[in-house]
């Protein structure tokens, strides 16, 4: 099968690169250059417009948010470009509402449509190690399984409605949230009796959170005040907040929890700290507590 891939930011670039031990064309498409003279090195084939990259059996997306893919895939002629019969499969974080909508252009094309939003940062999609969330038609999911296996570690299924791998990811983005905010507060509150954050930190990696990734990530990072880098943008955890609240909204899902993160992350992006890591909702901790 021939396959494409739009959206080389620092999450796609390396999930397309993955794609290429494949030994199957693959034709790659983003607004920057850089990334695609990158991937043509490697051996993939140049599209000089998106919908070029629409030509193919299974085309993948990892774009920004919502109106980024609407302009790309619709705007952009590439859902028009697709065959009947072909396959797109969008591993972007987007709205719940909007996976509904796509998934009904897309049938109206008779074009094949799976979410498969993914878990990891940009390290994580590099090794090939991601979570990935699917759902959709079980037989679409069958055919672009042995692609599933080059990006990531597992596959989870979580229905055949499009919308429900994505409603699965903004519930698993407001624990990690949760999580960071709870670090950052009890760092402060540590760190304000003289107890150093590194230790504490440990503390909870190794006995409450012993095995867990995002404790041990994200828990350095703390430790460290790195924020940047940003692998996961503020900014864009603002974007997804915003998402799940309004999936909450929409199935009567109260978040309380939510609605207090959307008040500390749009705070920090007012006051420009949008493009730090999300890890520097510690920062914005230690802020509120009087803490340089």
């Amino acid at each position: 099968m021939t396959i494409g891939f739009i959206g080389l930011g620092a999450m796609g670039r390396n999930m397309a690169a993955n794609l290429l031990r494949a030994g199957e064309p693959l034709r790659v498409w983003n607004r920057s250059a850089e990334p695609v003279e990158a991937l043509v090195a490697k051996g993939a084939l140049r599209a000089e417009h998106p919908f070029e990259a629409g030509r193919v059996d299974v085309l993948f997306t990892m774009l920004a948010d919502d109106a980024a893919t609407r302009s790309v895939l619709i705007d952009g002629g590439v859902l028009d470009a697709m065959a009947p019969g072909s396959i797109h499969v969008n591993m972007a974080t987007v709205s719940v509402g909007f996976a509904r909508q796509m998934a009904q252009l897309h049938q109206q094309k008779e074009v094949g449509y799976v979410a498969a939003p993914v878990l990891g940062r940009f390290d994580v999609a590099a090794a090939g190690n991601l979570n990935i969330l699917a759902a959709g038609p079980g037989h679409l999911i069958e055919r672009v399984q042995r692609y599933f296996d080059l990006m990531g570690q597992k596959t989870w299924r979580f229905g055949d409605a499009p919308e429900q791998a994505n409603a699965a990811k903004l519930a698993a983005n407001l624990t990690l949230v949760c999580a960071i905010e709870a670090m950052g507060e009890a760092v402060a509150l540590v760190r304000a009796y003289g107890i150093a954050p590194d230790g504490f930190l440990e503390l909870l990696c190794q006995t409450f959170f012993a095995g867990s990734p995002v404790y041990k990530g994200y828990g350095a990072m703390i430790a460290q005040q790195r924020y940047s880098p940003a692998g996961f943008t503020l900014t864009l955890g603002l974007k997804d907040v915003n998402l799940m609240l309004e999936a909450g909204q929409a199935a009567s899902v109260p978040l309380a929890f939510g609605n207090v993160l959307r008040q500390l992350l749009l705070d920090a992006v007012q006051s420009g700290e949008g493009e730090l890591d999300l890890a520097a909702l510690a920062k914005v901790a230690a802020g509120r507590a009087g803490q340089a």
